[in-house]
């Protein structure tokens, strides 16, 4: 069976299912599936075909408002993975853009990410864990950074190595890299599109080295989300549903 889902209207949708854990199980498919913006999907239809029943979209609500699509016909949970809009936050996120290489900042904005807002990596982990039977769709805009690290989060919980949660996360910067492309290409002038080049990057080591550093810092990435939040017994079930023994 393909993780990689064809979903017309967008570019970065996958499957968690089929990977291995570290213990000889695989990840189950049809629990999770990881995307891209879902309203920009062209029929409705395809995801009560995949048999999802929750949508849990990981954007601001300012993303929300051009979104194609008002209405989908499954149930939707709004977690603002990065909290509300702070224009003083996003610059301090551009200056430190500009001072460190690509891969260097996509690390450092990742992890933190995961510290300043743990609470919010607690509340999507929860509202994937909690949804009702069937398959739950987590996605931001592109399904990179914010799905990303959710993913990567849930994989981790899994038992999957933390070599394959990043190869996982890298798949995403060939999925949109026709996407991001066309971007950096009506970018205003050179620097602009540098900036938006930064975006199509996705390397593993960068997803393993936050891992690695979670882990450290919290012990494993079960402590980190107890830490954000979620109750123990929460994820315990979460882990029996992902994996197939």
């Amino acid at each position: 069976m393909s993780r990689t889902l064809a979903w017309e209207g967008m570019f970065n949708v996958r499957d968690l299912g089929g990977l291995p854990t570290e213990d000889g199980a695989r990840t189950r498919f049809g629990v999770v599936i990881r995307a891209d913006n879902v309203r920009r999907i062209r029929d409705v239809r395809t995801l009560v075909d995949h048999g999802v029943t929750r949508v849990v979209d990981l954007r601001y609500a300012s993303e929300r408002e051009d979104d194609p699509l008002e209405r989908l016909p499954v149930e939707v949970v709004h977690v603002s993975l990065l909290g509300e809009w702070d224009d003083d936050y996003q610059l301090a996120l551009e200056a430190r853009m500009a001072e460190i290489e690509p891969t260097a900042y996509l690390e450092w904005s990742y992890l933190d990410f995961l510290e300043r807002f743990r609470a919010n990596f607690g509340a999507a982990v929860t509202a994937v864990a909690d949804a009702l039977p069937g398959t739950v769709c987590i996605h931001c805009a592109g399904g990179r950074d914010r799905t990303g690290l959710v993913s990567a989060l849930v994989l981790r919980l899994a038992g999957v190595a933390v070599a394959e949660a990043a190869a996982d996360y890298a798949e995403s910067e060939e999925r949109l890299a026709d996407d991001h492309a066309r971007w950096a290409a009506a970018a205003p002038d050179e620097g602009e599109r540098a900036r938006r080049m930064i975006f199509a990057r996705a390397p593993a080591p960068v997803m393993a080295a936050v891992l690695g550093a979670v882990e450290r810092r919290h012990g494993s990435t079960r402590g980190y989300l107890v830490r954000a939040g979620v109750a123990p017994a929460t994820l315990d079930a979460l882990r029996v549903r992902l994996r197939e023994e």
